[in-house]
């Protein structure tokens, strides 16, 4: 064989090689975080913080609790607080993202932003009831790390993929995090059902696994410094950047009206991620060990449904992967905006039983990993050529994040009024609705860099 060729055979596999591995890197970075919104978004923290709120002697009754000097529903509180999380992400995300852009350093921040999630997640150790206000700090503050780390991450896919890649690997990064986070909270069970430790030590586990397993990620993940230095007038690029997206948008409109629906359908979609297993300890009829019919979830049960959705939403994600190529991003997300109306409709009316909301997040999990996965590579292969793509998925991040605000004020808002989350459920059949709807307006032409229809 002569040698020139050699030479290029061996290229080719050392680039492939270093390729996978950054592959395998990024995608890794989902196995780590994914703990965070399973076990302090899903699972345990919403039953540990159900739990605590209701036996609280502090002037309260039931799952009223008392915040800032008024009575509040508990769940309506964190509603609040998620939201505020969500628009500390909206201030901070653009400046981040505007300085990794500018300095070349995405890593890094992305870096620092995950050690602050996870050392708040480490922080709910200490969660008090009877200083509920100080308490919900370590909430915003997790889901600020969380959210803005998480924005730097998927502003490497564009990086680090091909256009026609991206589908699959994006896949590959949610996969992971459902494998990861389902085995961090079966350990997490093994120690309070079996060796019987707090739940408080669950926050802490989380918190561990977050920035450990992080660590190969940063290991292996490109960095490229533009060798610029830090100025004060740097702080104020990110929104420079956001004005500067926007600016581009205003000259795409298949991205434009993407982003458009994405804003709209993703109220719906992150408002019932975060308050799904609020609603099954609060609104499924069950009965106990003494034959009696009493409302909401036992603590397993709760748990077994938060499985079930981790579970199946691994092969909902493969399976909106294989769609896309079948049908084009655009129309399998329509597919899934309507099985999200239809599922609003089935929670308010039919699902009442263990049994009913056991199918109920089968489906919701089946839809939830492809919606997902689908909306990020979809943003991903519609973006023009740049080489701001942290600013660009900042911007990204800011319209889900102001999207979940809406969301979930609106969820607390209409539960605070009318005294039933399933009001609140079906209220969100609106956001599906228009969000379909306007979906309908973005070009029917090729997605720009893909072979999908």
């Amino acid at each position: 064989m002569p040698q020139h060729v050699l030479r290029v055979l061996l290229c080719y596999v050392y680039r492939m090689k270093t390729t996978n591995k950054v592959h395998k890197a990024w995608a890794m970075y989902d196995w780590a975080n994914s703990t965070y919104n399973l076990v302090i978004g899903t699972a345990i923290f919403p039953i540990f913080y159900s739990a605590v709120t209701r036996t609280a002697d502090d002037g309260a009754e039931g799952d009223n609790v008392l915040f800032f000097g008024r009575i509040f529903k508990n769940t309506e509180v964190l509603s609040y607080a998620l939201a505020f999380g969500m628009f500390m992400v909206c201030i901070l995300a653009p400046t981040i993202a505007g300085l990794a852009d500018y300095l070349g350093k995405k890593k890094q921040f992305m870096r620092w932003s995950c050690y602050l999630g996870s050392a708040a997640c480490i922080s709910l150790f200490f969660f008090d009831v009877h200083h509920l206000e100080l308490s919900m700090v370590s909430i915003v503050l997790a889901s600020t790390g969380f959210w803005c780390s998480y924005a730097l991450y998927n502003s490497f896919l564009p990086d680090i993929a091909r256009p026609e890649e991206q589908d699959k690997l994006s896949a590959k990064g949610y996969s992971l995090g459902y494998i990861g986070s389902v085995l961090l909270l079966v350990i997490n069970l093994v120690m309070i059902m079996v060796l019987k430790i707090p739940a408080k030590w669950c926050f802490v586990t989380v918190g561990i696994w977050w920035a450990g397993f992080a660590q190969y990620t940063f290991r292996h993940l490109p960095e490229h410094p533009t060798g610029k230095v830090f100025s004060r007038g740097v702080l104020g690029k990110g929104f420079k950047e956001l004005n500067g997206v926007w600016k581009q948008l205003t000259h795409n409109n298949q991205l434009k009206r993407y982003l458009v629906s994405f804003f709209v359908f993703s109220m719906g979609v992150q408002t019932i991620m975060q308050m799904a297993s609020l609603f099954g300890t609060k609104e499924i009829q069950r009965v106990d060990e003494a034959g009696n019919v009493v409302m909401g979830l036992a603590d397993g049960q709760l748990i077994g449904a938060v499985l079930l959705v981790q579970i199946i939403a691994i092969p909902g994600a493969m399976v909106f992967s294989f769609c896309s190529k079948a049908f084009g991003n655009l129309n399998t997300l329509k597919i899934a905006l309507v099985v999200w109306a239809i599922i609003c409709i089935v929670a308010y009316s039919f699902v009442q039983t263990p049994m009913d909301f056991y199918v109920a997040a089968g489906l919701i999990g089946f839809i939830m990993g492809g919606t997902q996965s689908l909306a990020r590579s979809t943003y991903s292969k519609l973006l023009p050529e740049t080489q701001d793509t942290a600013s660009f998925f900042s911007f990204y991040d800011v319209t889900e994040k102001v999207g979940l605000i809406i969301g979930l004020l609106s969820f607390g808002f209409i539960e605070g009024t009318f005294g039933s989350m399933r009001t609140s459920i079906l209220a969100l059949i609106t956001f599906f609705v228009i969000g379909f709807l306007l979906l309908l307006r973005v070009p029917k032409t090729p997605l720009m860099h893909s072979q999908h229809k």
